[in-house]
């Protein structure tokens, strides 16, 4: 399911919540915007919570701990991003105007408080010898269960090549999903494939994956498409990077060796 989602009066974008909207996405999800000089807290008794900068300048404090941090827009490859456990509080100070993405799942685990930087993401490139170059992507992972293991979360970042596909071949997983999408320029769109169900995707809409629905996206010629991508771990049942049932019918796109 796709929705497309404005700013209310107070900045905010909600797309989920566990007690509320999407609540079968088991999650919190929230976009804010803030002004230069404005500052968001965060304390939370049950949730984890990670906060990634999407564009504009801020410091973030925690623990009297503090780290600024700048990115021109989604596009460019500089996430920084404050991943803290329950009862932990933190603020986002804007140093000019700014938005940021927050994902929070209920957690039990303490653990540190992790600041990631750029250089301590994963970005890793696929598609590019294969169908032609028409899946040629770059998919960046924050954190998941490999690096962190007592979260409930993982997060990423896709950067889209226009005219290309992502998220391919098509393929499912048993945990939900969250996508938020960004293009440049804004006027932007693609398509997320949901399930059974095709969307047209543009800039400021999120898709809700549910347990199971195939989903592979594209964007239109001419237009880059960005978007982070939000699991929730199922209890017992974490995802990880090899999480991919590819649809029987699609499972000869998987050979290396397939380039045409």
């Amino acid at each position: 399911m796709l929705e497309k989602f404005k700013f209310d009066s107070e900045g905010t974008k909600t797309l989920c919540e566990i007690n509320g909207k999407n609540a079968d996405m088991r999650m919190n999800i929230f976009v804010k915007s803030l002004k230069q000089g404005e500052t968001f807290s965060i304390l939370d008794s049950e949730c984890e919570t990670a906060v990634l900068l999407l564009s504009g300048e801020v410091v973030f404090a925690w623990c009297s701990r503090e780290e600024s941090a700048s990115r021109k827009n989604a596009f460019e490859k500089k996430p920084y991003c404050l991943h803290i456990p329950r009862n932990i509080s933190a603020e986002i100070k804007a140093v000019a105007d700014c938005e940021f993405i927050v994902q929070q799942a209920d957690n039990a685990n303490d653990f540190e408080p992790v600041f990631y930087k750029p250089e301590d993401t994963l970005y890793q490139e696929f598609g590019a010898g294969q169908w032609n170059g028409a899946g040629h992507r770059v998919v960046s992972t924050i954190f998941d269960y490999d690096n962190a293991p007592y979260s409930n979360m993982v997060l990423g970042e896709v950067f889209n090549k226009p005219g290309c596909w992502s998220s391919y071949p098509p393929h499912h997983h048993p945990q939900p999903e969250v996508y938020y999408y960004q293009f440049n320029p804004v006027q932007g769109f693609g398509a997320c494939f949901n399930g059974e169900v095709a969307y047209k995707s543009e800039h400021g809409d999120a898709c809700f994956i549910h347990d199971g629905e195939d989903h592979q996206q594209v964007t239109a010629p001419g237009y880059d498409m960005y978007y982070v991508w939000m699991i929730r771990h199922n209890d017992n049942d974490p995802w990880y990077k090899t999480t991919r049932f590819t649809a029987a019918e699609h499972e000869w796109l998987l050979k290396d060796d397939y380039s045409k």
